[in-house]
């Protein structure tokens, strides 16, 4: 299921990288939710982007594929080899999965292709010095704990519904039940606000003077918290 959404998810990451980048730079333009930049984004993503959300979630398919495989060899020979290996593609997944989400971004706002997005902005970080600043897992951190937290808070109500209603379900299923709907549809808006964070730290990156031409309030108050934060990294 996960490889199947995959795509879909990366294609949500692209148009709002887009959408967030057309109101970095014209902001006019992003206004609102149904304005033009929304609609462009998403034309831009399912045509000339395409190509390239395929490639990087094709990259992560294969490897998980070669996971399975190893996993059923284990079945049958649980040996020091296949373990590693096994180990290793985890690893190399987790860095794929690191990598597309940064080379996204570029896709979205430039419209490049995936491997050109993912030099250009590995290059973009090393340049600037942020390598440290992008590492920081805790915007993706407080994401997932409100993902879990939206579906307990589901899986309680579906407790409650079970309980007074004249479904035959038992409370342990229908918590699983509402807790798995609950963060798979929380997942969803969480990966919106993940995306738009990773499109503002590249757009703050890259162009700071057009945030501060364009969103001045905005941008002090953004220069003055990560000066609180990375002091050393980040001299801005």
């Amino acid at each position: 299921i996960y490889q199947r959404l995959l795509p879909y998810k990366n294609h949500v990451h692209v148009t709002v990288a887009g959408t967030v980048g057309t109101w970095w730079f014209l902001p006019q333009e992003a206004a609102s939710c149904c304005s033009c930049a929304v609609c462009a984004s998403f034309y831009r993503a399912s045509t000339y982007s395409f190509g390239s959300i395929c490639m990087g979630s094709l990259l992560v398919a294969i490897i998980q594929a070669m996971k399975e495989v190893l996993n059923y060899m284990r079945e049958s020979d649980d040996g020091i080899i296949l373990c590693l290996a096994q180990c290793c593609l985890s690893c190399i997944e987790s860095i794929a999965e690191y990598f597309n989400q940064w080379a996204y971004v570029y896709v979205g706002l430039y419209g490049y292709n995936f491997l050109e997005a993912g030099q250009q902005v590995i290059s973009l970080f090393t340049a600037r010095g942020w390598t440290v600043i992008v590492a920081d897992y805790l915007v993706d951190r407080v994401l997932l704990m409100v993902s879990v937290l939206v579906g307990l808070v589901i899986g309680i109500l579906a407790i409650v519904i079970a309980e007074y209603s004249s479904l035959n379900v038992s409370v342990g299923n229908a918590f699983l039940i509402g807790a798995s709907i609950g963060v798979m549809l929380n997942s969803v808006l969480m990966n919106v606000i993940g995306s738009a964070v990773n499109t503002v730290i590249v757009c703050f990156a890259e162009a700071p003077q057009e945030f501060l031409m364009n969103h001045p309030e905005l941008h002090n108050k953004m220069v003055n918290a990560w000066r609180l934060a990375w002091p050393a990294q980040f001299r801005y």
